[in-house]
């Protein structure tokens, strides 16, 4: 939907400042639903909105000195709701669903309108369609790029019941096709959920059956061909949601979008998931021998302060980290440190007191300095 923070973000040519914008380009920003406007952005003259997903025109009829209004290529199927543009002088309609023609007579209120494009609209294959617009709207001076002639707007005059009454009859047989294509389309969604339901409890018996049965053995195996039958299915299921053969309706350009968006989030959920389930980094092998680790990729030095028998550890992290990111663990033969959940791990030379140690950060660079004093004396014989 329409928000702020898009409003905001597409309002930059007016420093972000949305109370006095004129004019506004949102097109292509995947728009269901056209709201707010009419009231953050009253000072609007110029709106585009083309290539979105809008089925109605709503909510704008408070901006009375908008002038130029384009919501080319949506899901609108009838004009109305512009009564209150007052300033209205070119409405561009191109490639919508507008069928039920007679709904332009909410126009004549619009006194200002000079253009109007309805080219691309069911409406414009009807008999009589030219005719009965300029007829209607004795304002228009150009219709889908044609200027309008007096003598064209005479005779329009002249034919004027008969073609409304033609007009009428072309959109009852229009609006009855959209009513079987509504139905059409809810039953081809119930169905294709039906199937994905189904889907994904077969799914749930494969997984369940399959870590009863190989939980610790066939792990790894078990996933991949899991995977593989998954890449399998979406395939096909990619392969028949495009050849199926659907009629160009605002259900049909609705449905498409939301399957390319669904599509995309599993894959983006796939890709997370991944990342998470990479393998934790070894500290320890199974023999017990600690390896030595450098996962936050560091600079360190360590230093065997023999005066006073200490072991230093000078490790490089970043001047601005917070010290909460930092987890120090001091063991006898080893350190670890954890900076922001990644592991620094070094084997030191000799044993170390644990419970003397201390660490802090240095005022100078931010590094972290750990002192670990040795339980012994250098050169300490038993």
């Amino acid at each position: 939907d329409v928000t702020e923070d898009l409003v905001r973000r597409r309002a930059e040519h007016n420093n972000c400042e949305i109370f006095s914008l004129e004019e506004i380009s949102l097109h292509q920003q995947e728009i269901e639903k056209l709201e707010y406007l009419d009231k953050w952005c009253r000072d609007l003259k110029i709106l585009y909105l083309q290539n979105n997903l809008i089925p109605k025109i709503e909510n704008v009829g408070k901006l009375k000195k908008l002038e130029y209004l384009n919501v080319a290529l949506n899901n609108i199927e009838r004009i109305e709701n512009l009564e209150g543009c007052e300033e209205l002088k070119k409405l561009d309609l191109t490639a919508n669903f507008i069928g039920e023609l007679s709904s332009i007579e909410a126009l004549k209120y619009n006194i200002h309108l000079k253009e109007l494009f309805l080219v691309g609209n069911p409406c414009t294959e009807f008999e009589g369609y030219r005719q009965f617009v300029v007829a209607t709207l004795h304002q228009l001076k150009c219709l889908d790029s044609k200027e309008i002639e007096r003598s064209e707007r005479i005779q329009a005059l002249q034919n004027y019941p008969e073609v409304k009454q033609k007009i009428r009859e072309q959109e009852q047989a229009y609006l009855l096709k959209r009513a079987r294509e509504k139905e059409e389309s809810q039953r081809r969604m119930q169905e294709r959920k039906d199937k994905k339901q189904k889907q994904m409890e077969s799914n749930i018996g494969f997984d369940s059956s399959d870590s009863l049965q190989n939980k610790e053995n066939h792990q790894a195996e078990g996933d991949g061909e899991q995977e593989t039958w998954r890449r399998v299915d979406d395939d096909e299921e990619d392969r028949r949601f495009w050849e199926e053969p659907t009629p160009y309706t605002p259900e049909s350009r609705l449905e498409t979008h939301r399957y390319i968006e669904e599509k995309r989030r599993a894959k983006d959920n796939i890709r997370e998931s991944k990342k998470r389930e990479k393998p934790l980094q070894t500290l320890v092998t199974a023999e017990g021998k600690v390896l030595n680790v450098n996962v936050p990729k560091l600079h360190f030095s360590l230093k065997d302060d023999e005066e006073n028998n200490q072991i230093i550890l000078d490790l490089a992290v970043y001047r601005h980290l917070d010290t909460s990111l930092l987890d120090v663990d001091v063991q006898p033969n080893y350190i670890r440190v954890l900076v922001k959940g990644k592991p620094f791990q070094f084997v030191l030379p000799e044993e170390v007191k644990p419970d003397s140690s201390s660490a802090k950060r240095s005022q100078t660079t931010g590094h972290l300095v750990v002192t670990m004093p040795k339980p012994f004396p250098s050169g300490h014989i038993f």
